[in-house]
């Protein structure tokens, strides 16, 4: 079994001869003798790419991130994270798309999550994931030996304490509202977004055959689910008064776009075009309006997207007093999204 092990990850007509110690390697080049390649795999396999001209950039991160991309494992993804993946591998591949992931070690590791990305500390995070990934291929192809990813401690995250203040969070909606187009489509997300607690993965999609406003709900598959549960848990949401007033809104768009002859449209919050949101097409429109919004005082403090989940979750405790059926792990939606700074209970 260690023989049959040793072999995979070799080149063609290369061969592993055990020793007392390790193996031996050799290459048998068509109608030639066989050339030692001495006992070090890697340096072997460079050897055999080096007589046949074919390996420049073997093991490095920019083909191994190529190559990560075609396989089985890669498919079984979700497309949040493959999408997540592909942002990350930009800042990653620019630094590092051209060493070879055994001539990486911790030092780089460490260089990268301090100082080169020290203004993104947590986005570098998840860009090392994404490198301990590509290294752990490496190694599984025999590219690699180590993965010195998992000998560096990941940069600190503070998790957020605060949800968006409700006056805050109105201001900005109704700032949004005013300024029509897909500005407003925006600002109809993040209320939807605060009053449903769904995740922008759930929702970016969702179509209008989901919204039942004759029985009164709205249905989405919720996201994060890990093995048999993937696609099968779904959500009911129940229909408020705020959230029909907002679905009201929204029809009224669809509404008016027919008129103008504009692009039918399946989803409930669609581009101009009449597609769906991408990931990263929301986020980038997303941070552009924050940063408008700050500057122009329409609001005074940053909150992100993910923390109108966090305001569902706060506010639903304040009206019903538990918490929502928002996550698979009850302690998850506590510890996390629950930022009530007011405790109540009874004296004796």
């Amino acid at each position: 079994m260690k023989a049959r092990r040793e072999r995979d990850g070799l080149l063609p007509r290369m061969e592993a001869r055990p020793r007392k110690v390790g193996f031996t390697y050799r290459y048998h080049p068509v109608g030639g003798k066989p050339i030692n390649l001495g006992t070090d795999r890697i340096q072997a396999i460079r050897k055999v790419l080096d007589l046949t001209d074919a390996g420049d950039d073997l093991g490095t991160i920019g083909r191994l991130w190529t190559q990560f991309q075609e396989t089985p494992g890669w498919k079984r993804y979700s497309q949040y994270t493959r999408d997540d993946y592909t942002q990350c591998s930009g800042p990653l591949v620019k630094t590092f798309g051209d060493m070879r992931a055994s001539d990486i070690d911790a030092t780089h590791v460490s260089r990268y999550l301090r100082i080169e990305r020290a203004t993104a500390p947590v986005r570098a995070n998840r860009e090392v994931a994404l490198l301990s990934n590509l290294i752990g291929f490496a190694i599984d192809r025999g590219e690699a030996k180590h993965n010195p990813c998992r000998e560096v401690r990941r940069n600190e995250e503070q998790p957020r304490t605060e949800a968006p203040d409700p006056a805050q969070f109105a201001a900005f909606a109704a700032w949004l509202a005013g300024q029509g187009a897909q500005r407003a489509i925006i600002g109809m997300a993040a209320e939807y977004a605060a009053y449903a607690g769904n995740r922008k993965v759930e929702f970016l999609d969702l179509a209008w055959p989901q919204v039942d406003e004759k029985q009164g709900f709205v249905r989405v598959k919720r996201a994060k689910q890990r093995g048999k549960k993937r696609g099968e848990v779904i959500e009911q949401i129940g229909i408020t008064p705020a959230l029909a007033e907002l679905i009201g809104r929204l029809r009224a768009v669809a509404a008016a776009r027919r008129k103008d002859d504009g692009p039918e449209s399946l989803y409930v919050f669609p581009t101009r075009t009449g597609s769906a949101y991408t990931q990263a097409g929301f986020k980038a429109m997303w941070g552009k309006l924050m940063n408008t919004a700050l500057e122009t005082k329409v609001i005074l403090t940053r909150f992100t997207f993910h923390d109108l989940r966090a305001y569902y979750v706060t506010q639903y405790k304040g009206q019903i007093g538990s918490l929502p059926d928002l996550h698979a792990n009850p302690a998850t939606t506590a510890r996390v999204y629950d930022r009530n700074r007011v405790v109540k209970r009874k004296a004796l």
